[in-house]
């Protein structure tokens, strides 16, 4: 329900796939700014956080597979945003 309701809303399963990739570098950059920021606290504490925000990865790419399926039944799994936005309009004018 969650997953039909993002899909109306426009979002797609590259979306989710670029939000996946973004948190793992993003998990670094935690990780590396803690262990900076945070003197005196130790490696313990920036690898939680640099896990903390990597975790959320496999969850962005399970939103990523649910979406495509989606984007399968309608057969719009290969098509680009933009064709996709181009569509939407002719179809509304």
């Amino acid at each position: 329900m969650v997953i039909k309701k993002m899909h109306d809303m426009g979002i797609r399963s590259e979306h989710a796939y670029m939000a996946a990739i973004g948190s793992i570098g993003a998990s670094f950059v935690t990780w590396f700014t803690s262990l900076k920021a945070e003197p005196g606290t130790g490696l313990a504490r920036a690898d939680r956080w640099g896990i903390f925000v990597g975790e959320w990865a496999p969850t962005f790419f399970g939103l990523g597979l649910a979406l495509s399926h989606y984007e399968q039944q309608e057969g719009t799994l290969t098509a680009s945003v933009r064709e996709l936005r181009k569509q939407k309009q002719q179809k509304a004018g």
